[in-house]
C-alpha cells in the first residue's frame, strides 16, 4: 500500500498529463505509471498529489559524501578530481542485484537522513574544493528536478555535475535532464531484451536511445559501465554484440567498464564475477575496437590503467582509485607521442586518492 503524501513533499513537478479516465500518466520515463489521486508511481517518490504530480525528495539525500571521481566510474573526467556525490531514495528499474538496494529499494523515507537546497550544496562544493557534484547512489532521472536544479547553482559557481544513470528516460526530459550535465556514467546493464526484462523489470531500447543521445547530440562526457553477472549476461558472444555495438553507434573513444558483481539483494545464490572473466570480457571489447577498457571492483592494475590508443603508453595507472602515475599535457595529449586521449582534461596538480569522506549537509 502506498505510504501518504504529506503535504512537505509535495514539490511539483513537470512531464505528465490527464488521461481520459481521470488519472494522471507520469511521462518521465518509459514506465509511463497511470495515477489515482495519492498514488505512488513505481519509482515511490514521484506520484499524484490532487491535481498535479509532485517529487517527495525534492532538497532530501540519502547522504552526501566526497569521494575521487574514479569512483563514479569516470577514469577520463578531470582524473583524480574530488567530487561531492549523494542520492536520495527510489529507483524506476527493479534489478534483482541491486548493490545499493537499501537506497533505491526503499519505499520508506527514514533512509533520506539529510537535507540540502540547491544552493547549499554548491556553496559546500566549492568550499571543500570539490570539482564536481556528482547524482548517483540511485538514479537522479527520477529525481531530476531538484537534480537540474542543483546542476543550475553549480554551473553559477563553476562546479561540474555528473549523473550515474541507467538512462531509463523518456526523450523530453532526456533532454532537460542532460542539458545540466557535464558527464554520466551510463549503466548498460546488458545487451539483451530478456536480461532487461526479467532481471530489471525495464526494456533495453529506451537506454540505447539514451546513449546514442547522450554522445551524438550532447557535449556530456560519457562513459559506460556494465556489471558481469555469471550466467546472466556475461557470455562471450553478448559482450561482443555489445562492444561491436558499442563502436558502430557511439565510437572507439567511449571508455567501457566492466565491474565484478558480488551476491546481494535477491541474486544472493549468484557466484561473484571471476578475474579472469573481467579480463577475457575486456580483451573482447578490446579486439572490438573500443581505445579505452577499464576492470572494476576487482584489483587488477592493467584493467585500472589509462592507455595511449596510439602508442600504447601507460598514460594513467592506477591502484584502486589511487594515481600512481600520470603521463599526459594538460590538454590531455600523451607525453610520450603528442596524440590527443579522449576525455577532459586539465593541468593535474595532485589528487584526492583513495579517501572518502561523509559528510552531514544539514549541520555542514
Amino acid at each position: 500500500m502506498d505510504e501518504p503524501i504529506r503535504a512537505a513533499e509535495r514539490f511539483p513537478v513537470k512531464y505528465w498529463h490527464w488521461l481520459n479516465d481521470g488519472r494522471i500518466q507520469c511521462d518521465l520515463c518509459p514506465r509511463d505509471c497511470k495515477l489515482h489521486d495519492g498514488q505512488r508511481g513505481a519509482c515511490f517518490v514521484r506520484g499524484r498529489a490532487g491535481d498535479t504530480m509532485v517529487l517527495t525528495t525534492y532538497g532530501r539525500s540519502s547522504g552526501f559524501c566526497i569521494d575521487p571521481v574514479e569512483k563514479k566510474p569516470l577514469n577520463q573526467f578531470y582524473p583524480g578530481s574530488r567530487v561531492l556525490s549523494f542520492g536520495t531514495a527510489g529507483c524506476n528499474l527493479a534489478c534483482k542485484f541491486c548493490q545499493n538496494w537499501d537506497i533505491s529499494k526503499s519505499r520508506s523515507f527514514d533512509s533520506l537522513q539529510d537535507q540540502a537546497s540547491p544552493e547549499a550544496i554548491a556553496c559546500y562544493a566549492e568550499a571543500h574544493h570539490c570539482t564536481s557534484v556528482a547524482f548517483t547512489y540511485n538514479d537522479p532521472v527520477i529525481f531530476a528536478e531538484y537534480a537540474m536544479d542543483v546542476a543550475d547553482a553549480c554551473h553559477a559557481r563553476g562546479i561540474r555535475t555528473i549523473a550515474v544513470t541507467a538512462g531509463y528516460i523518456h526523450a523530453e526530459p532526456r533532454r532537460d535532464f542532460f542539458a545540466g550535465m557535464d558527464a554520466a556514467n551510463v549503466d548498460l546493464k546488458a545487451f539483451t531484451e530478456e536480461f532487461y526484462v526479467k532481471q530489471t523489470g525495464s526494456h533495453l531500447q529506451p537506454v540505447l536511445d539514451t546513449l546514442r543521445y547522450i554522445k551524438h547530440e550532447t557535449d556530456v562526457w560519457l562513459e559506460i559501465t556494465t556489471l558481469l553477472i555469471s550466467g546472466l549476461n556475461d557470455s562471450s558472444e553478448e559482450i561482443a554484440a555489445m562492444s561491436h555495438w558499442i563502436v558502430r553507434e557511439l565510437g572507439t573513444d567511449v571508455p567501457l567498464h566492466f565491474s565484478a558483481f558480488h551476491p546481494d539483494y535477491k541474486l544472493q545464490d549468484v557466484a561473484p564475477t571471476s578475474l579472469e572473466r573481467l579480463i577475457a570480457a575486456r580483451e573482447i571489447a578490446l579486439n572490438a575496437g573500443l581505445h579505452y577498457v577499464y576492470t572494476g571492483n576487482v584489483h587488477y592494475a592493467e584493467g585500472g590503467t589509462t592507455f595511449c590508443p596510439n602508442c600504447n603508453e601507460a598514460v594513467i595507472r592506477r591502484d584502486w582509485y589511487e594515481i600512481e602515475h600520470y603521463h599526459l599535457t594538460a590538454e590531455g595529449h600523451c607525453k610520450n607521442c603528442h596524440m590527443p586521449v579522449a576525455g577532459r582534461f586539465e593541468s593535474f596538480a595532485g589528487q584526492f586518492g583513495r579517501q572518502r569522506i561523509p559528510v552531514k549537509m544539514s549541520t555542514a
